[in-house]
């Protein structure tokens, strides 16, 4: 991979939320998949965990949101570092077919795992036709 691919993405513009706090934001890599009764979203916040994120869901769009405090030794200075600190940002718009009532959420070693499980689908029926 280029190391260009490696780097985290800095947020240009993160959900138009005005923030607290004055840090870097960055967007979180997301992979998904879809099962038949699920999509799945795997999110990497190295950092992160259950009690640092917070999930939104306002008018279909859901929102993650996480922190991460730095790391500071004590009598130690830090002289260089290749890795930056800081916090991720990243909204997604549902599709009508999830059922929002039954979205789960789990971190584990700064993955953050999100269940999206389908609504239930209309069942095909006939309609009765009655005479006047």
């Amino acid at each position: 991979m280029k190391e260009q691919e490696l780097q985290k993405q800095t947020a240009s513009n993160p959900v138009e939320m005005e923030r607290t706090r004055n840090r870097k934001v960055y967007v979180p890599r997301v992979d998904i998949y879809e099962t038949k009764e699920s999509i799945v979203l795997l999110a990497d916040m190295p950092g992160v965990d259950e009690s640092s994120v917070d999930i939104m869901l306002e008018k279909n769009v859901l929102t993650i949101n996480g922190t991460v405090e730095p790391v500071a030794f004590s009598g130690y200075n830090l002289v260089y570092a290749e890795f930056d600190t800081g916090d991720y940002q990243r909204a997604f718009t549902l599709p009508e077919e999830i059922d929002q009532n039954r979205i789960e959420a789990t971190v584990k070693n700064g993955v953050l795992r999100l269940v999206l499980q389908k609504a239930e689908k209309s069942k095909a029926r006939k309609i009765a036709i009655k005479a006047e």
